[in-house]
């Protein structure tokens, strides 16, 4: 079997290695309530919603909630 003569230097070695660990661009799709893009089977960030449904309520922000109350 043939050797190596030289030894690789770890510079060499490592860009090799490298090559498997690219990033992958995350594939997104818009939401079906409000139309923000939105990872697939995950519920959406911005109105909540999953499959046409509301899955989850929306937080409301302390400023908000003082402004309702005066």
């Amino acid at each position: 079997m043939p050797n190596p003569k030289r030894k690789h230097t770890p510079s060499r070695r490592d860009s090799r290695r490298s090559q498997n660990w690219k990033l992958e661009v995350k594939s997104l799709s818009p939401c079906g309530q409000c139309g923000a893009l939105r990872l697939p089977h995950r519920v959406c960030p911005a109105c909540g919603s999953y499959n046409g449904k509301i899955e989850v309520a929306q937080k409301v922000a302390k400023s908000e909630e003082g402004k309702d109350q005066k």
